[in-house]
């Protein structure tokens, strides 16, 4: 799994445009399943995006989880960030996960940050998607799994 985490004060993702999410202060996760990636890893690096200290605290320091401020999550699969671009110019997505093996994993990704009991809104997976965003910091992170 390749995961970006962007701290925003406010997300959301439409379908069609029809709003299906949106959140507050948080975080927006961008979720790329790889080949080889399975629901153990899909709750632990939840857990780790839940923990991650990427929100200030009183002194202004990084020193703050989303557990800690209360926050919520949006959730977007996003097979392109498996992209393998070390080749020519057009990418190439042979390491993504197929998605009906992918669909299930970002569902446990997303059912998971809801049991840590963080509020979490998902886009839809599959579809066409606008995000919207606005970025907070902007703090922008990139947590990898062994498989990607």
């Amino acid at each position: 799994m390749r995961i970006v985490i962007q701290r925003v004060s406010r997300a959301s993702v439409s379908v069609n445009n029809e709003r299906v999410a949106s959140i507050g202060a948080g975080v927006l996760l961008l979720v790329g399943v790889a080949q080889g990636d399975g629901p153990d890893e899909a709750r632990r690096l939840a857990r780790r995006c839940a923990e991650l200290r990427i929100f200030t605290d009183g002194e202004g320091k990084l020193n703050r989880s989303l557990l800690d401020t209360g926050g919520e999550a949006l959730v977007v699969s996003q097979f392109t960030l498996i992209a393998d671009t070390r080749k020519g110019r057009r990418p190439s997505f042979a390491g993504a996960a197929r998605p009906e093996q992918a669909e299930p994993l970002v569902e446990t990704f997303a059912q998971a940050l809801r049991e840590i009991g963080i509020r979490t809104g998902t886009g839809r997976f599959g579809a066409t998607m606008a995000v919207e965003l606005v970025n907070d910091g902007p703090v922008t992170i990139l947590i990898e799994s062994a498989a990607s």
